[in-house]
């Protein structure tokens, strides 16, 4: 079984991370964990997270308040959804970051 575990910044930017697992078995994706962190008001907040808990490969999308919706996507596979969740991620993490922040507001 293989593994991949890392982190980096976003745009070089230290108050923004990306942090990335995945373990691979056989050349499939077992499991996998990515999300996107932003450091605001002196802490770090995880604001959209993709991954393989509950048995299958979905989406959270974290709120101040502590809740979360949660996206499934029938019919895609693991690979699939880990590859969507590192393009949205990459893409649309500044987006994230203003929900979040205006959520926090409310």
């Amino acid at each position: 079984m293989g593994e991949k575990d890392y982190l980096w910044f976003l745009d070089g930017n230290p108050l923004d991370r990306y942090r990335h697992y995945v373990q691979v078995s056989r050349g499939r994706i077992t499991v996998f964990r990515i999300q996107y962190e932003a450091y605001i008001d002196g802490q770090w907040h995880a604001i959209v997270r993709y991954d393989t808990a509950h048995g299958f490969p979905h989406r959270d999308m974290l709120h101040p308040d502590g809740t979360e919706d949660k996206t499934e996507f029938p019919g895609a596979d693991r690979a699939d959804v880990l590859t969507m969740g590192e393009q949205d991620i990459k893409t649309h993490w500044r987006k994230h970051r203003q929900r979040y922040i205006r959520e926090m507001k409310r």
